[in-house]
This record gives structure tokens, sequence and C-alpha cells, in this order.
């Protein structure tokens, strides 16, 4: 099977009143859970690698991508390929000739005229490039380098300046802040449906929520009924991973083989997978 289009498998899944599933991927383990998760669940799925990613694996972009790509081309179904995070422009330029058919150039920290200069030029560039383009306005908690909490007041996404930032920019996809937070492990965000929804009326491309491994169930359902069609999870796994090798060290100190511990780290990813897919699909 060739590598799908993010746009189309977002396209598709909002289509009918779902959203498609973007799981981040940081080691060949993630990415293999995630793709049989995907399969076992006869959807399609987004393979993400963020700017953060790219900096563990030494700065080179190529290795992890192309081992994405060739996972990508044997799936049973479609699986496409987002770079994700990305502040550098020259990261940015590389997306389109290591295999991503989409990015997120991530400028929402900048005072928001300087949010709209920097995302345009980067989107115009995308354009060129084929690319579908994701950006963020608002602000997301929970970064590493985070100023402020996610419920403070004003930094929520305003429809009215969303649509605004859209036209002037040209996104293809927006990120919103509505209540989540970026690495959170305990699963009790609180989301604001009805900015979902007043955003769905105001913007006319793709909502994406960011922060989702912190949303229980219920909260994501309703956050795609009103309107999210791009849903990012990237902590969730890394709990699921680092579990499983916890308990395998534990009970084996002795143990020195990695797919001894690999093995049950990348089942239970897939398992957590696999229930984020269940939960979006039956928002739909």
């Amino acid at each position: 099977m060739t590598v799908a289009r993010t746009g189309d498998l977002v396209a598709a899944a909002a289509a009918r009143g779902a959203a498609a599933g973007a799981f981040n991927v940081v080691t060949l383990e993630h990415a293999e859970a995630i793709v049989a998760a995907a399969e076992a669940a006869a959807t399609g799925v987004i393979l993400q690698l963020s700017e953060n990613a790219v900096r563990f694996h030494g700065g080179q972009l190529r290795p992890i991508t192309a081992a994405c790509v060739e996972l990508a081309r044997a799936a049973a179904v479609p699986v496409a390929l987002h770079l994700d995070h990305v502040t550098e422009p020259q990261l940015a330029g590389e997306a389109g000739p290591a295999g991503f058919s989409s990015l997120m150039f991530d400028a929402g920290a900048l005072p928001y005229a300087d949010n709209v200069v920097a995302t345009t030029r980067e989107a115009a560039r995308a354009h060129a490039a084929g690319l579908w383009i994701e950006a963020e306005l608002g602000y997301v908690g929970g970064k590493p380098d985070a100023a402020q909490s996610a419920h403070a007041p004003g930094v929520r996404t305003d429809p009215e300046e969303a649509a605004a930032f859209v036209a002037a920019t040209g996104v293809d996809a927006l990120a919103v802040a509505v209540g989540s937070s970026h690495a959170m492990t305990t699963r009790t965000a609180r989301l604001d449906a009805e900015l979902i929804g007043r955003l769905r009326a105001a913007v006319p491309v793709p909502l994406v929520l960011h922060g989702s491994s912190g949303v229980p169930d219920d909260e994501l359902r309703a956050a795609v009924a009103a309107g999210i069609a791009k849903v990012n999870v990237g902590t969730a796994l890394g709990q699921a991973m680092t579990a499983a090798i916890r308990s395998a060290l534990t009970a084996d100190p002795a143990l020195v083989d990695p797919r001894k511990y690999l093995t049950p780290a990348r089942r239970t990813m897939t398992d957590a997978v696999a229930h984020v897919l269940g939960v979006l699909t039956r928002a739909g």
C-alpha cells in the first residue's frame, strides 16, 4: 500500500463525524505498535514524529522516518506520516523530501502578529512542496518550558481570532487550546465542548486536539462530537511502554536481552493505541 496523506485521513474521519488518531513515534517499537493497533481496528492512522523526537535521534530525521515509511507501505490500512511541533524552518523544509505529507509548524508561543508572519511564511513553503500544514493558536499547556497553565485566563483559542488567523495564514488545520495539556499522566482534563463548537462554526479548516493523553474517554467523545477532527496522543504510549519495561525488569533484575522487555512494551502500547482508536471510532 502507498503511504497515505494526512489531509485525506483527517477529511475522511471528519466526514463520518469521527476524528483521525495521530500518535507520536519515538522509537521503532512505537511505530510498530501504532500500525498493529490500526490494522486490528481496520482503520487508518497517522504516525507523528515531533521535533523533540528528531532531536532524540541525534537530529537525524531520515533514519526513523524511513522505518515509518516502510511500515506504512507494508500496512493493511492507510498510514500517513506527520512531522509535529516544528519550530525550526530548516527542519520544516526537510519534511517533504523525507516522506511526510504534512507538518505542524508551531509558532504558538509567539505574540499573535509574529505567529501570523511566521506561519504564513511556512504555510506558503509547505503548500509549494505539496504538504498539508497545521498550526496552533492559543496556549496548550504542559510543555517543559510552560510559562502558564492551560486554564489561565485568556489562553484559550478565541473563535473570532482563529477565523482571522486561518484566513491570514492559509493553514489547512488548526490546533486549538480548549483545556487539554501536553504530557498529562492522569486522565483528568476537562475540555470546553461549547468553545469547540463555536470554533468549529467559525473556522473553515479541521480542528486538532493536542494533549489528548490526559482527556477521559467521555470528554474525548464530546470533543469529537463538537468538532475536533484530529486527536494527538503521545504521553499515553510513553506511560504504557515504561510501565511494561519497569515490570519486566523488576520481575527479573538479571534481564539483559532487550527483546524480553521491549516485546511486552510494544504489546502494551498496541493496547493503548487500540483503546484510543476505539473511542474515536465510537465517537463517529
